[in-house]
């Protein structure tokens, strides 16, 4: 494997996991601890990637550089709309809980300039956000969930009970007419104290997580106010949250190079 090749494989993994500490990249990619240091540099050189202490979170809005397939390169346009058409619904100075996943993490990026107080149980999300100069973060510990980096469990549950946000920014693994869920019973527990914390919930979710069903239900629709999701929502789906009581807000799909590539070449 190239040096090339071998960065690209290492920007593609962040992509997919938004953080990854050294260890686990080491591991990934089967070679030493200096090489990935050194990628690290040249990615991090390149507005790819940012170091962390022990690790990296993946920055880059350049997705076209990356090797996704067709379906997977749109979700991340989608997703990265969706965090844009977010951000948007925050005023200055206030104070938000942004969750962890994929698409809360590209919200945070879309409020990384802003001047706010931001709470979240995401390390992905508190690395990216910790050098922001206008950002004062607060960042809600416990066990770390380590497929996610989110921090769970009692302790997570208990400082999210004492604190207060004019906003929470959540997502789902599934969204059905009766509800949504998610995929992990200690999350659902954490998104529950979150949602009694908020004075608005704000649920981001791209429109392939509609019409599925996870493991544990996390609520019913009368406890969400705001939907973000992409315009390939089914007007089926776009009924379901109004009918609830929720606004609906679709973002719109900025074309990027990569899609731009995609259309002049028939895709």
């Amino acid at each position: 494997m190239t040096g090339d090749e071998r960065r690209q494989q290492l920007s593609d993994f962040l992509a997919r996991r938004g953080f990854a500490d050294l260890s686990v990249l080491v591991a990934e990619l089967g070679v030493s601890e200096s090489t990935i240091r050194r990628d690290l540099s040249q990615l991090e050189e390149e507005g790819i990637i940012r170091r962390t202490h022990g690790g990296a979170v993946f920055v880059s809005e350049r997705f076209g550089a990356l090797n996704y397939s067709a379906r997977e390169s749109a979700e991340v346009e989608q997703k990265t709309a969706i965090g844009k058409a977010a951000a948007e619904l925050v005023g200055e100075g206030e104070t938000i809980l942004i969750d962890g996943g994929t698409t809360t993490f590209q919200v945070a990026r879309h409020l990384a300039t802003r001047s706010l107080q931001v709470v979240t149980n995401s390390l992905p999300i508190a690395n990216l956000l910790s050098s922001a100069p206008s950002i004062e973060l607060i960042f809600v510990g416990g066990y770390i969930y380590p497929r996610t980096g989110v921090a769970l469990g009692p302790i997570a549950r208990q400082a999210l009970a004492s604190l207060h946000f004019s906003k929470v920014f959540m997502g789902a693994a599934g969204i059905t007419a009766d509800g949504l869920y998610n995929a992990n019973v200690l999350l659902v527990e954490a998104q529950e104290q979150m949602m009694r914390s908020a004075d608005q919930v704000i649920v981001v979710a791209d429109h392939t997580k509609f019409g599925r069903r996870s493991l544990a239900k996390m609520c019913g629709w009368d406890r969400i106010d705001r939907v973000v999701s992409d315009e390939g929502l089914d007007a089926k789906w776009q009924e379901v949250v109004r009918s609830s009581g929720a606004d609906m807000i679709l973002a719109p799909l900025e074309e990027s190079p990569m899609l731009a590539g995609r259309a002049a070449r028939g895709g």
